[in-house]
């Protein structure tokens, strides 16, 4: 098959499952919300996020991993692949061990002495703590499954365990209903659960289908030391994502307390269902990414990382744009009572959003080559600025969505220090990525503002269903229309009309 089939054809699947995680993660989060209460909810965000925070060695593993295999199965040496499988397998375990040294020691320290949580509350928080880490160990050891099958490329059976997962899910939204036990504590042991059988799962059938995925005690120095050093690097990457989603997370809760930790996770919680149209793309983008590389096609590869950030800020663009414009009424739609700030949240959430999926591409470009530590070390270093400029912000105005503008400029000024690292890297020149990529971005985005700006201001309905509808018709129809046109180059229409009409031919 060829890739642009294959990468359709993954992005097919991809797209099935998430649209069943987002319709369930979205119906979940108002049923949660509702029977926890805002304050009970902003605590789960809160005490996740602390966990979240240790989790960062587990971040860093996967992107490792997922990069490791899919170089293996480019360069076609199945041999090493499945020694980088049992390595990282055993990997994963001592950190997964880790994590729990950290978390039942400064982790549980944190979450009793610096948290500011209703005292009437701590049981229930302690409870939710710690099945909040049994959940994340279980993940961690999930990570070499997962990544192998995102690595072979089988997306259909990858979306189908996501359905199963999305059953288990909306079981628990019904025991919560049914059951009178604590609803917070009941919460963290129900996710536990799911996690645990999804996880079975994905080790069951990578087991059945893959020989390189059964596991063998293994070590050989030299692999350990290359998959190590290149986690040990990618950890100033990860920690500084997660400083910036769960440390602005935490400093919000010690400024303005848990109601407005109910905000903010709301929003986290759409930006991430959002994100799952662009996450899907890139998840079926990102082995050929690495694949190109390790079979030396560097032409190829910086094509991919053109067209990868340009399809991924327009599919998330489509969809943001009618969310923006019918913010309130969506909130009010899907929650009746969202927390104050969670409208201003949203729209600030989906702006970083939609600069940050640029990167998406840039990142796997550079972990392909597997010379990324002065990469992680300058940008992971900059991104982490992004703490104590926000403490310092909202310390001095005392306004919570500042906490977002410091997030935004970072996260753009990020996207140029990639650029200038990809130049050696892979010969990735900033002037022809703002060339093919840039420039098109800021014409879409800026005649799409230009209409919504018009039509708000001389088009308004009486019915707020009926002016979602016919609003997101509109912007919609402008933006493919705008992509269209302005958005792609000549060949890259051509390609994609060429594979569309092979498509409806089948």
């Amino acid at each position: 098959m060829s890739n642009s089939s294959k990468l359709a054809k993954n992005s097919f699947f991809l797209y099935i499952r998430m649209f069943l995680i987002m319709g369930v993660s979205l119906y979940t989060s108002r049923v949660v919300l509702n029977i926890l209460g805002a304050s009970d909810y902003g605590t789960y965000n809160v005490v996740g996020g602390v966990v979240a925070m240790l989790g960062f060695f587990n971040m860093a593993m996967t992107s490792a991993t997922q990069r490791f295999f899919s170089f293996e199965i480019g360069s076609g040496n199945n041999e090493k692949l499945r020694d980088t499988f049992s390595a990282s397998v055993n990997i994963h375990l001592g950190i997964a061990i880790l994590i729990l040294i950290l978390a039942e020691t400064a982790g549980l320290w944190f979450i009793n002495y610096r948290l500011n949580i209703p005292q009437d509350r701590m049981n229930a928080v302690n409870w939710l703590y710690q099945f909040t880490i049994l959940t994340f160990m279980v993940s961690i050891m999930r990570v070499p499954y997962n990544a192998l099958m995102i690595a072979r490329e089988q997306m259909k059976i990858y979306a189908l365990l996501s359905l199963v997962e999305v059953i288990l899910k909306l079981a628990i939204v019904y025991i919560l209903l049914v059951f009178t036990f604590d609803k917070l504590k009941l919460y963290a042991i129900l996710v536990f659960f799911v996690t645990f059988l999804v996880s079975l799962f994905y080790r069951l059938y990578c087991i059945n289908k893959y020989p390189e995925s059964k596991f063998r005690f293994f070590y050989d120095k030299d692999l350990y030391s290359s998959l190590l050093s290149f986690s040990g690097w990618s950890l100033f990457g990860n920690l500084s994502a997660v400083a910036r989603g769960q440390g602005s997370n935490m400093l919000l809760n010690i400024f303005f307390g848990t109601l407005i930790n109910a905000a903010y996770g709301i929003s986290s919680q759409v930006t991430s269902s959002i994100k799952q149209f662009v996450s899907s793309f890139q998840t079926a983008l990102n082995p050929q990414i690495v694949k190109t590389f390790a079979q030396g096609d560097l032409a190829q590869h910086r094509k991919l990382i053109f067209q990868g950030s340009k399809l991924s800020y327009f599919l998330l663009f489509i969809i943001i744009c009618p969310v923006w414009m019918n913010i309130d009424f969506v909130l009010e739609l899907w929650l009746k009572n969202p927390p104050e700030y969670t409208s201003v949240f949203v729209r600030l959430a989906l702006i970083n959003m939609l600069i940050d999926t640029i990167a998406g591409p840039l990142a796997i470009s550079a972990q392909s080559t597997g010379k990324i530590k002065w990469y992680q070390i300058i940008v992971g270093l900059f991104i982490l600025l992004d703490l104590p400029l926000t403490y310092y912000i909202l310390y001095t105005f005392h306004k919570p969505e500042y906490s977002y503008y410091v997030t935004i400029c970072i996260t753009f000024l990020s996207i140029i220090i990639r650029l200038i690292f990809l130049r050696g890297m892979v010969s990735l020149h900033l002037s022809d990525f703002f060339k093919k990529v840039f420039i098109r971005l800021i014409l879409v985005t800026a005649f799409s503002v230009a209409f919504i700006y018009g039509y708000e201001r001389f088009i308004s309905l009486n019915n707020k269903f009926i002016e979602l509808i016919v609003s997101s018709f509109f912007i919609s129809i402008v933006n493919l229309f705008l992509i269209g046109v302005i958005g792609f180059e000549v060949s890259e229409r051509n390609s994609l009309k060429n594979l569309l009409l092979k498509k409806i031919k089948k």
